[in-house]
């Protein structure tokens, strides 16, 4: 179990801690709005989240002032939830919205916010290459405007938009299957 939830987020550290080049992290970031749970709309297709629905991400502050990472999906194919757990950390100032990710260290992977809702709603994050890149947001779902706004800003900085998957949900009611979960 503990080898499939490494390789599940992995890939992201096969690359450098860096973002895509053209690629810029936002400014004016403050990580205390970014901390709680996030979902995920759409993404990429990556073989360490294949088949994976009801992902979230949730972040948290770690005593060490880097960031706890907790991704957490839903393997329908196995009929249990797969977890994750990793540390992020800021690659320069914390105002910018650039971190390194590690679900396994010593490796880390670049974790870039490019797109950032003023209230912190929605967020497009990219990892270390246009090989990456995900539609969060707060709640399951976003309205058509801004989904179809935050494709087209992808597609703009060179994102294969017209290949993002939106996995939806198809996990048992909240708590089922719960004692599957890995922790």
């Amino acid at each position: 179990m503990r080898k499939y939830l490494c390789a599940l987020f992995g890939a992201l550290l096969a690359g450098c801690a860096t973002a895509p080049k053209g690629v810029a992290p936002v400014a004016g970031f403050e990580l205390e709005r970014y901390l709680g749970v996030w979902h995920e709309i759409a993404r990429l297709d990556h073989r360490f989240e294949r088949g994976l629905t009801d992902v979230t991400a949730e972040y948290s502050l770690r005593p060490d002032g880097g960031v706890k990472v907790v991704n957490r999906g839903y393997d329908a194919a196995a009929g249990k939830w797969r977890q994750a757990e990793g540390r992020a950390y800021f690659t320069g100032p914390a105002s910018v919205g650039q971190l390194k990710v590690s679900f396994f260290r010593p490796f880390y992977g670049g974790y870039n916010i490019i797109e950032l809702a003023p209230d912190y709603g929605w967020a497009l994050v990219a990892g270390p290459s246009r090989k990456y890149l995900w539609i969060l947001a707060r709640g399951t779902a976003l309205p058509a405007g801004v989904l179809e706004r935050l494709k087209a800003r992808a597609a703009e900085l060179g994102f294969p938009a017209d290949k993002l998957i939106f996995p939806g949900a198809s996990a048992p009611a909240k708590g089922a299957n719960d004692a599957d979960a890995s922790r």
